[in-house]
């Protein structure tokens, strides 16, 4: 298998914020089927590469078998970056990249559970084991699912959809997706003409709530300032509002970009010493040209910062304030 099954989203963007990667070390925080990885490599760099999805294990092989001196690879989440490294011997490296959210490939294999246009069972976990979509649709109180809609889907209709979940598991339990997709559907109102599908936001709040994606991803971004070198550089590729949301909040105060503040709250003056200089002030989106190709890209946004040599600020362990451990 030596072609990745999708296409790198903004990978000539992510390569213009990395420069020249001859002889850099750069980790490769969601694998996937590799595009990024390839990219690099190709590129004069060295990658090691995580991903907690076991599945990507033949993308793994193909590119071991063509960069055996220059690919390593970890099968942990990329909130486990620093122990992951660890393990290897490495203390820092020159850049970070990370692909946030659900794979094209996850996406296309309807044994998965991600998607609601393909039917297959209701499981939507990126690794092999742990909660899945069905134990929260089928177990879950009605006002805790409608949380997790809202909260991760940000859907308006989330307490008519969770009634919806409570009335029909009654009958039976959910098993497959296109059996959820059409309660949804009908709980919302049918499709009405749109483009976009009833259930699109009700799947992404239950793959995120499955994966805990937004606390990984608040993991991740503490322990890149612990990893990467001066002028090393961060850079996310991000796919919907909470996710864009979180990184735009981290780099801009990890910038030292402070609030304008308010006439009953002034503007601070002085705060931390900036981790982080941020290379580009605004999100870094998909050209019409990529756009054509890939219409998958049509909500990425790329956000990259470079590493001052400022010590990292030492964020206090704690659950993310939209983890799943703290929806219910």
């Amino acid at each position: 298998m030596s072609a990745a099954p999708h296409i790198s989203v903004l990978l000539n963007e992510v390569l213009t914020v990395f420069g020249n990667l001859n002889g850099k070390l750069i980790v490769d925080a969601t694998f996937g089927a590799g595009g990024y990885t390839r990219a690099f490599l190709n590129a004069g760099a060295q990658v090691i590469a995580f991903d907690r999805d076991a599945r990507v294990g033949p993308y793994v092989e193909s590119v071991l078998s063509e960069f055996p001196e220059a690919f390593r690879f970890v099968n942990r989440p990329f909130s486990e970056m620093k122990d992951g490294l660890a393990d290897l011997g490495v203390d820092d490296v020159d850049g970070i990249v990370a692909d946030i959210g659900v794979s094209s490939m996850q996406l296309d294999e309807a044994d998965r559970g991600f998607s609601f246009m393909r039917d297959g069972p209701l499981d939507m976990r990126m690794a092999v084991d742990g909660l899945s979509a069905a134990d929260i649709v089928n177990d879950w109180a009605e006002v805790d699912i409608a949380h997790v809609i809202w909260l991760y889907g940000e859907e308006h209709r989330s307490r008519a959809i969770a009634a919806a979940i409570v009335r029909r598991r009654a009958e039976a339990p959910f098993e497959r997706t296109l059996d959820l997709a059409a309660v949804v559907e009908k709980a919302v109102g049918g499709r009405r003409g749109d483009k976009v599908h009833p259930a699109t936001k009700t799947f992404q709040a239950l793959r995120i709530a499955v994966n805990d994606e937004l606390g990984e991803l608040e993991t991740a971004l503490e322990v890149s300032e612990t990893l990467l070198k001066p002028e090393g550089v961060l850079a996310v590729v991000t796919f919907h509002s909470l996710e864009d949301r979180m990184v735009k909040a981290f780099l801009t105060e990890r910038a030292g970009r402070l609030p304008s503040g308010s006439r009953y709250a002034p503007q601070v003056q002085k705060g931390p010493e900036p981790t982080y200089k941020l290379i580009s002030t605004k999100a870094i989106a998909p050209s019409d040209e990529e756009l054509k190709t890939n219409p998958r890209a049509r909500s990425a946004k790329l956000r990259a910062a470079r590493r001052t040599e400022n010590p990292p600020l030492l964020a206090p362990s704690k659950a993310s304030p939209t983890s799943r451990r703290s929806v219910r």
